[in-house]
């Protein structure tokens, strides 16, 4: 689960990325309006936790940006303000729910539950057993990859990504993305890790054709 908080205040926004992480969730920061519409606007995110007051825009005003800019992942508002035109106004401007502080953390976590079911169901569906992208053919049953018909050796790590990066096909995933659905790390720690196996993987399943782009600052995007 890839959580974006957007939370300007240093004791909320540690508060809620040490609770989300130690629920299991992948949790992003971001601290202004500005870098969320540069940086992080075209990423795959499961749900946003978006602080009402920000320094730069409001969270209100970003919240109507990300809507023009046909970003419909599920917002969940955070306020200290708690009269019913306040939620009223977030909601009719895109808000998918309306969270009032002070709140008990076993609640953010309910309502987190309750907006993201939906993408669980959807991921709980059977899988397709075979992708194809031009002249690479992955089989998932028999795990096994060619290009133009002949086989492609992969170390299971690579493979991974390489399934990871295909299942996300035309989305930016970034670094912490990778390194938490590959490897189980849900932290950069510094480490170039993702960039070595993308090179490795780069340099058998691309010949000729291109597949795998780098995001300059945020990822990578698989394209078929």
């Amino acid at each position: 689960m890839q959580i974006l908080v957007v939370e300007d205040d240093n004791r909320i926004s540690n508060f809620l990325v040490k609770g989300l992480m130690e629920c299991g969730y992948l949790v992003t920061l971001c601290k202004n309006a500005e870098d969320v519409l540069k940086q992080y606007i075209n990423i795959e995110w499961d749900l946003i936790i978006l602080d009402i007051m920000l320094a730069d825009m409001d969270g209100v005003q970003l919240l109507q940006a990300l809507r023009y800019k046909k970003v419909y992942t599920p917002v969940l508002m955070l306020s200290a303000l708690n009269s019913v035109q306040d939620k009223i106004s977030a909601l009719d401007y895109g808000a998918d729910d309306y969270l009032t502080k002070p709140f008990h953390f076993d609640e953010l976590i309910s309502r987190i539950r309750a907006l993201t079911r939906r993408r669980q169901y959807e991921q709980l569906e059977t899988p397709t057993a075979e992708l194809q992208f031009g002249q690479l053919y992955i089989n998932l049953e028999q795990y096994k990859v060619t290009l133009a018909g002949e086989p492609v050796e992969l170390s299971p790590r690579e493979y991974k990504l390489l399934i990871y990066l295909a299942e996300n096909v035309g989305k930016t995933v970034t670094r912490i993305q990778i390194l938490n659905a590959v490897w189980g790390i849900t932290f950069e720690n510094h480490t170039n890790v993702v960039d070595v196996y993308i090179s490795y993987l780069r340099s058998k399943i691309e010949k000729g054709e291109k597949y795998i782009f780098t995001v300059k600052g945020v990822g990578y995007m698989f394209k078929g």
